[in-house]
């Protein structure tokens, strides 16, 4: 297992990611994977899209509140939702830089062409079991926080 300590890890102390997932059992998985695997950010979870608004809105006071990236679920509960969400985001002057995964039990063609026409970042469907959840999200945290250069905030 690799050092989670890196300096690339440090360059974020104390950075959060937005979970955006209205199934509660989903949010336990996720979360506990980021524990296991990404334990360097705090993760914010929202079940509802207009809760996920509030919170960002809400970070605008210290832009350097805002989460480096955001895991949005596709369908909360219904994918129009999820694209509701992921378009607001993308409109905004100051949310379209923060990053959008959108994961999804959905491997349907359209819902991921959809999603990445409306500027979503990745497209991840969810893994089945705790086990490649914790792949998944090593996976994902090599990408995002050691391989990318994320926007910086004042």
């Amino acid at each position: 297992m690799t050092n989670l300590t890196t300096s690339s890890s440090r360059k974020f102390r104390k950075a959060t990611i937005l979970v955006v997932e209205d199934n509660a059992d989903q949010w336990f998985i996720i979360h506990w994977a980021l524990l296991q695997r990404f334990p360097e950010v705090e993760a914010i979870w929202m079940q509802e899209p207009a809760q996920a608004i509030m919170y960002l809105e809400a970070c605008k006071a210290d832009v350097r509140e805002l989460p480096k990236l955001i895991l949005l679920d596709l369908y909360l509960p219904q994918r129009q939702m999820g694209w509701q969400l992921l378009e607001m985001i993308k409109a905004h002057y100051l949310f379209r830089e923060i990053p959008v995964v959108i994961l999804s039990q959905s491997s349907d063609p359209e819902d991921i062409s959809e999603s990445y026409s409306l500027r979503s970042n990745s497209y991840i469907v969810k893994p089945m079991g705790y086990e490649k959840w914790l792949d998944c999200i090593a996976s994902f945290r090599h990408y995002w926080w050691e391989a990318v250069t994320l926007p910086k905030y004042a």
